[in-house]
């Protein structure tokens, strides 16, 4: 079974921001052929886009899993729905329960349409890059 490391980033904004995050790093340990190596702090930011909002919670989390990619997005968004996310009622950039968001998936390139590998807001994203270098810090790989 091969597997790859892959970073994913988690936001909220609505309700219980710290349960949220909470839940999904419950979640994320309990996904079939994936575990859990390490979690960023928590980090409270300002949101990104025009859409009128509060401040988010993001973390992030560095997983090793079999998942392929699109078996892991997949995932991901099951976990976001089972928070209230509902992404075709959500509008680009608005306030949200959970999003979860693949940074990272081993050394993979992919650009799908509903799918693209490195994130392509990694660069444009301090509390990422931060918290890329916090985990690599405690789980050193490569």
């Amino acid at each position: 079974m091969t597997t790859a490391a892959v970073y994913v980033a988690l936001g909220s904004n609505v309700g219980d921001r710290a349960a949220h995050l909470a839940y999904a790093r419950q979640r994320l340990a309990r996904l079939p052929q994936t575990r859990v190596l390490a979690v960023s702090t928590v980090e409270e930011t300002a949101p990104l886009g025009g859409v009128a909002q509060g401040p988010y919670l993001n973390q992030m989390a560095l997983l090793e899993t079999a998942l392929d990619p699109a078996a892991l997005l997949s995932q991901l968004l099951a976990i976001e729905a089972e928070r209230g996310r509902d992404r075709a009622a959500t509008a680009r950039w608005g306030p949200r329960t959970l999003d979860l968001d693949i940074v990272r998936y081993g050394d993979r390139v992919i650009a799908e349409p509903h799918l693209t590998i490195p994130h392509p807001e990694l660069p444009h994203r301090d509390f990422w890059q931060r918290e890329l270098a916090e985990l690599d810090v405690l789980v050193p790989h490569g």
